[in-house]
């Protein structure tokens, strides 16, 4: 995603939540660059944070291979004026995805993990806030599944469903 493209994916989440998401939850699947590295170097997953913490939603992160002090490191390189501190007010880290899931508004498929496509997509949506959302900002996802499950979904191409 270039920059244009990470500033209108954050807006068509923002729009979907009904024009907000201060003190929303939304959890981010994802932050390597691509799927079997722990390399953040480019990942759209910092800036989409970034764009949401400017929003002043709740953000939970999980991802499997990258470390939780690159995490820490890339938040704060890329939000000069946040300490980490106040970062971590609004960002935390999940151990698991189901986790990172658990009370959302809203999911974030930002790196195409293949333990996201094997989730169990009905536990998720039990666990979150209703109406819930998932953007697969990686069309990693079956979109018709998910709708029929109950979801809103949105891929980095199409509309909500």
């Amino acid at each position: 995603m270039n920059e244009y493209q990470k500033r209108r994916f954050t807006r068509r989440v923002v729009d979907a939540l009904f024009k907000t998401i201060t003190g929303k939850r939304i959890a981010i699947l994802g932050f390597a660059f691509k799927a079997d590295t722990g390399d953040t170097r480019e990942s759209a997953a910092i800036t989409l944070v970034k764009h949401f913490m400017e929003e002043r939603a709740l953000i939970t992160i999980y991802d499997p291979q990258v470390e939780h002090e690159q995490i820490w490191m890339d938040l704060t390189e890329v939000s000069p004026m946040y300490s980490l501190h106040q970062i971590k007010k609004q960002v935390s880290i999940a151990t698991s995805a189901l986790d990172a899931c658990m009370d959302a508004e809203a999911v974030v498929i930002a790196t195409e993990w293949k333990e996201f496509a094997l989730l169990d997509w009905e536990s998720v949506y039990e666990n979150m806030s209703k109406p819930a959302f998932v953007f697969d900002g990686r069309l990693l996802l079956d979109q018709a599944k998910l709708t029929q499950i109950g979801f809103k979904v949105s891929t980095s191409i199409s509309n909500l469903s």
